[in-house]
């Protein structure tokens, strides 16, 4: 897939970064297979790309994406829904190395809560509403939800807002540490590349490794994941990025980093 095919979403470079905009304004990004079919082959290609350090996911003002697409799964059955496994392409997202920036405004609700939540870091605008309704039409979050959403901001929290199907605001969901930082609407794409280019003057293998051992938090014990973290640090030694970075550090310079 080029970038001369996609339908859904757009995709732009800003020096480091890559930045895919989801782009159905008339469903306020309702998040078909086919946008997810385009997202995911978006992404992997500034995976591969070594002139792309920290990629941002984005949508609208009004929305960031207000859902799956019910059109595409309101006939479905259990068995057609499971043979065509969907969720096997939104599982991708989470397995894509490079640091991925979410910038939320307006809806972020059913499958774009969860889209965003596969993110690595999310900045919110003031107009956020975030959540997962899905109860409210006979169904549970299905790419995630209730386990990501759970593991941040705990169980009564999440019980409330999936039985419930009640979005939070942005001020919310700052308080319970689902979003790092809110901004005015006008400012939080501006916010979230300004954080993506302090990013970007890191080590690219450092951050991969970063990355990495952090997300390994949520499926190992304490004693397994410091063994891994320690494993990656000592990783870290045989590269050339590493002896930059403490040489540039006792010369007291800025160090610049190859990606090696």
């Amino acid at each position: 897939m080029t970038e001369a095919t996609y339908k859904n979403i757009l995709v732009d470079q800003d020096g480091a970064i890559g930045i895919v905009t989801l782009n159905r304004p008339k469903v306020l990004n309702a998040l078909s297979h086919e946008l997810m079919d385009e997202l995911v082959a978006a992404l992997e290609i500034f995976d591969r790309d070594d002139k792309i350090r920290v990629i941002i996911l984005t949508g609208s003002e009004r929305a960031f994406a207000a859902g799956a697409d019910i059109g595409e799964m309101s006939d479905e059955t259990t068995i057609s829904i499971m043979q065509k496994d969907r969720f096997a392409t939104w599982a991708k997202v989470a397995k894509i190395k490079k640091p991925i920036i979410a910038a939320v405004s307006g809806y972020a609700l059913g499958g774009g809560c969860e889209l965003m939540m596969s993110c690595d870091i999310i900045i919110a605008s003031e107009s956020a509403q975030i959540g997962q309704p899905e109860i409210n039409i006979g169904v549970i979050p299905g790419a995630g939800g209730t386990q990501r959403l759970t593991r941040v901001v705990g169980k009564h929290k999440a019980m409330e807002m999936i039985l419930t199907g009640r979005p939070m605001n942005a001020q919310e969901a700052f308080h319970y540490g689902l979003v790092v930082k809110v901004v005015p609407v006008e400012l939080y794409l501006d916010e979230a590349k300004s954080l993506a280019r302090e990013i970007a003057k890191k080590s690219p293998v450092a951050l991969k490794m970063a990355k990495e051992a952090v997300l390994k938090t949520f499926d190992t014990s304490i004693s397994e994941g410091l063994e891994f973290e320690r494993k990656n640090f000592y990783m870290l030694f045989s590269s050339e990025d590493q002896k930059e970075g403490m040489k540039a550090f006792l010369e007291k310079r800025q160090p610049t980093f190859s990606g090696r």
